[in-house]
């Protein structure tokens, strides 16, 4: 009898192909999250919409998703794993042509929920895909793989968006979805095979209801609490009250109540590796998109870059990331270094790198300036996702497997809007401290004020710069903070399993 593990291995071109369907697939919905971020004050303006309604493209995108990753493995024991991820390939790309062709908001707003809805499982199913499609001995590679789209998608997504809003239109941050989004429906649907579904299902209404409300109020709170100051602001406060009680009824029905969950959260109770590596995960998220939404803001808002010089500047970050990742992979495998070790040094990299950016931030700071700290966070993060995903993917079989790459991609997900929530609010805050702290200090003795007077600066100038200064000190607290946390949540590592054997992954690629 055939390891079910094998079952769905795949040799030569037919491998090949899978992998560019996957992959293309992967980086459309990661690509999504960050594009669309750039272009909204360019959409807002064109549909006359204010802050408020145009968050909801974003917010409306993100909840959809969050409240469909967790469901992924349940959806594909019902229809099938091939069919489910060729249909929401299929969704995913026609919602985009749809989110391109709106001409009101709300229609945009619609689209963007459905597209969500689609998206929100693509990438933890293509990693469990991929998985499946290398042999046991080349999970490294496989992973190495996923990480091309998982994590550089965050680093050119602002990248991308800036070209194609300032030389195009912000249509075409949908537009550019559909031909890759049809290639890899081709493909996907003419060469994935599904794995044993076992018995179908049962539907968990009450947990499907509870996860929903507790996961969807949870995501609206995260993006929309800054903007109306958090717990002050009534609605926020009962969103929050509702989002606790939910997911707590929802965790102590999945765990002691519902005989098949919907969504199987004892796993993480019975295997340590898939719980740390959530963590880790989310941690992961953290840094990852917290560095996205810092970098360019402050370019942009303070420096004046534009948003194709301020996405190129990310960009650097994106190819220290692909260098690195394929050394990583070298060294799990030639050199047999164990993941929690390599996760460890890749923590402690990125978090040297956020210090680094926050040391250097000034209102002088130029291209250049971003150069060293970015590359250096790039070649930390290219050492995270191959051997966290390794350690996790390599303690679980069969029907795990799913359940594990969704439970990360939730992670990840909820990762990147904490994230978003703290640095915002931290930006806010901080900023208003320091300017409170320069405004006190400023008075006709001080020389800075003498020098900028002989100058003939006016007092709206002279308030502009203090201003630029509180900010730009706001700034680098938000990296110091960053690092802070990777440090800190790196002894996660060491809660880690290390798989039993190495994955020698290069020797045999072209298997």
């Amino acid at each position: 009898m055939v390891a079910q593990d094998e079952q769905l291995v795949e040799y030569g071109t037919r491998r090949w192909l899978i992998v560019l369907g996957v992959m293309s697939a992967t980086l459309l919905q990661v690509l999504d999250v960050t594009i669309v971020n750039v272009a909204l004050p360019t959409i807002q303006g064109n549909m006359g919409a204010n802050f408020d309604e145009g968050a909801w493209i974003v917010t409306g995108y993100i909840i959809a998703a969050v409240i469909v990753i967790p469901l992924t493995p349940w959806l594909q024991q019902v229809m099938g794993r091939r069919q489910y991820y060729v249909a929401a390939i299929a969704g995913f790309t026609i919602t985009s042509a749809l989110c391109g062709l709106s001409t009101s908001l709300d229609e945009l707003v619609f689209f963007r929920v459905l597209q969500g809805l689609c998206g929100g499982g693509l990438i933890a199913t293509g990693q469990a895909i991929m998985r499946d499609t290398f042999p046991a001995r080349q999970l490294g590679l496989s992973q190495a793989l996923t990480s091309i789209g998982a994590v550089i998608g965050p680093s050119i997504g602002p990248t991308l968006g800036g070209v194609l809003t300032d030389q195009l239109s912000w249509n075409w941050i949908f537009y550019i979805n559909i031909l890759p989004g049809i290639a890899s429906l081709v493909l996907c649907a003419m060469l994935l095979r599904n794995p044993p579904r076992g018995a179908r299902p049962s539907v968990d209404g009450i947990g499907l209801g509870l996860m929903a409300i507790g996961l969807g109020c949870l995501q609206y709170v995260l993006d929309q609490g800054e903007q109306y100051d958090w717990f002050n602001d009534q609605n926020i406060l009962i969103t929050t009250v509702i989002s606790i009680f939910s997911l707590a009824a929802w965790i102590f029905w999945s765990l002691g109540v519902a005989r098949n969950p919907i969504v199987d959260l004892r796993i993480l109770l019975r295997n340590r590796t898939i719980a740390a590596g959530c963590l880790l995960q989310m941690t992961l998220a953290f840094g990852l998109f917290g560095g996205v939404i810092l970098a360019p803001q402050f370019q942009q808002n303070l420096l004046g870059f534009t948003a194709t010089l301020s996405g190129e500047s990310i960009l650097t970050r994106a190819l220290a990331i692909m260098v690195m990742t394929p050394v990583t992979l070298i060294l799990l495998n030639r050199f047999h270094l164990k993941p929690p070790l390599l996760l460890a040094i890749g923590f402690v990299i990125v978090g040297v790198a956020n210090f680094n950016n926050g040391q250097v931030l000034t209102t002088d700071s130029d291209f250049g300036t971003f150069i060293f700290p970015l590359a250096l966070g790039g070649i930390g993060f290219g050492m995270l996702f191959v051997p966290l995903s390794v350690a996790v993917l390599s303690s679980v079989r069969g029907l795990e497997t799913q359940k594990a790459t969704s439970l990360l991609s939730l992670c990840q997900q909820l990762g990147g809007s904490i994230s978003t929530a703290v640095l915002v609010t931290l930006l806010d805050r901080r900023g208003a401290l320091h300017l409170d702290n320069l405004a006190g200090r400023i008075n006709l003795t001080s020389p800075a004020v003498q020098s900028a007077l002989q100058h003939h600066a006016s007092a709206p100038q002279l308030a502009n710069i203090v201003n630029q200064q509180a900010v730009t000190l706001a700034f680098a607290d938000a990296f110091y903070v960053l690092g802070a946390v990777t440090l800190l949540l790196t002894p996660l590592v060491l809660l880690l399993r290390s798989p039993r054997a190495p994955v020698p992954a290069l020797a045999t690629a072209a298997e």
